[in-house]
């Protein structure tokens, strides 16, 4: 494993650094991230869900040797939830012991109560903490499930790497953390945020690197099993389907294959197993049946004319 500073210094180095997490990555991904590693900009990866973006901060964290903090966001994520809070049991303890020792007056005790010890950081203030191994992986997860107002807080974390805490003072990262922000597109982000950062769109991948992806992540598929497996999912991402299946449905649906002892699809297998790969009712009913034998019809013919 590299040095726990170390950063790849090459688009190439980039690429052979995701491999070694098990991450098949397209060569303007690479340069688009070693750009923002080497300019320290923050990386905003925008795709439909499924398409591997939360899985490129957890293969950086482990093969730059960097801890990952990971801010999962959700509507009505605050301050509290994503940068400090105060431990406000603790402050209540040390009131009361304060209180019957009568060893302090009442500013010194308020001063006293908010002091470091009794902060609890979350992980947009841990991630301005220096640490022994580098600056850390900052995970900001599905940004588009947050509101506006969160969003807007942001813009001063992204633009100067600080947080200010009114009892303590403004905090600085000695050195920029690595961003990495993902977002399904459930709605626009707003453009002040975005120019904040490096860009990417990332999109399912084509027949043949998804082929290499099942390969690395499900070693025990049959090869022909494997082929069948992408080819179906790559014809159904072509059908108007309220959510199409992601790579990580693909990865799921060959070790349920795996698990049931199949070397090869056929009709009724891809029926009982569609809840693998499908997440919608209304999805599973439209390509169960004639719609999944037809497209499994074409799979295995395209498969004899290529052979």
């Amino acid at each position: 494993m590299p040095s726990t500073k170390y950063l790849p210094a090459s688009p190439d180095e980039v690429l052979k650094l995701l491999q070694d997490g098990s991450y098949v990555a397209e060569r303007s991904l690479a340069t688009v991230l070693h750009l923002a590693l080497q300019l320290r900009r923050p990386l905003f990866l925008e795709g439909e869900a499924g398409v591997g973006k939360t899985e490129i901060a957890k293969v950086l964290a482990e093969t730059l040797g960097r801890r990952l903090l990971r801010l999962q966001c959700y509507e009505g994520l605050d301050v509290n939830s994503a940068v400090y809070e105060w431990n406000y049991p603790r402050q209540m303890v040390e009131i009361r012991l304060s209180e019957a020792a009568g060893d302090r007056d009442r500013d010194t005790l308020a001063e006293d109560i908010f002091q470091e010890r009794f902060l609890i950081e979350r992980p947009i203030l841990q991630a301005l903490k220096p640490g022994l191994a580098g600056p850390p992986v900052l995970l900001i997860d599905e940004l588009d499930r947050s509101d506006e107002p969160f969003e807007a807080f942001l813009l001063e974390v992204l633009s100067d790497y600080q947080v200010t805490i009114p009892e303590l003072g403004t905090v600085k990262a000695p050195a920029p953390p690595i961003v990495i922000i993902t977002s399904n597109r459930t709605r626009e982000i707003h453009d002040a945020l975005k120019r904040r950062c490096f860009y990417h769109w990332l999109d399912y991948p084509n027949a043949a690197r998804e082929l290499e992806i099942l390969r690395l992540k499900a070693p025990n598929a049959p090869e022909a099993l494997a082929r069948e497996v992408v080819a179906f999912v790559q014809e159904l991402r072509k059908a108007d389907l309220f959510k199409l299946p992601g790579i990580a449905e693909t990865i799921d649906w060959a070790d349920a294959l795996i698990q049931l002892d199949k070397v090869a699809l056929d009709p009724e297998t891809i029926d009982t197993t569609l809840g693998v790969l499908l997440k919608y009712q209304d999805d599973i009913a439209r390509i169960e049946g004639s719609e999944a034998a037809g497209i499994l019809k074409e799979v295995k013919r395209a498969a004899a004319a290529a052979s």
